[in-house]
């Protein structure tokens, strides 16, 4: 996962403003698009206890897996880790008067959340990917019938 914001990799998948606003909705682009945030407590993914695969509802890359989210009280999804180290890139994101870090999607930079260390939740990683709804895809897991 990159977290050098000046030496961040090219997306894999560029499209125009105008290609995502017609793959997009209004709500999905302000968020994907434009670093937006959809309100807390308001996503379908929040509570979510749905075995599955997380994926960015921009490209469908792979992004989260269901083993690796919690439940943090925060408002937004959790995870305490990326299902693949190279499925997310971190930048510097100083916007709103505060230091954070901003996580994107590797294969399209589309904006998921942020990435928040040090609150002592009791996860493997000590990290909370507080992650928009709207930034993902939950494809859950098949269950043998």
């Amino acid at each position: 996962m990159s977290s050098d914001a000046d030496q961040l990799p090219a997306p894999r998948i560029q499209l125009t403003p105008q290609e995502w606003r017609t793959k997009l909705t209004p709500d999905e682009y302000r968020v994907l698009r434009e670093a937006g945030t959809e309100r807390a407590f308001t996503g379908e993914y929040t509570d979510t206890e749905t075995e599955g695969v997380y994926s960015c509802r921009a490209c469908g890359s792979e992004l989260f897996r269901s083993t690796e989210k919690f439940h943090s009280h925060c408002g937004w999804p959790s995870f305490f880790d990326p299902a693949k180290s190279e499925a997310v890139v971190l930048r510097t994101d100083d916007s709103l008067g505060m230091r954070r870090v901003e996580v994107l999607c590797a294969n399209c930079h589309s904006h998921l959340g942020h990435v928040f260390e040090g609150e002592g939740y009791p996860t493997p990683t000590d990290k909370r990917y507080c992650i928009n709804s709207l930034s993902l895809r939950l494809q859950p897991t098949e269950t043998p019938g």
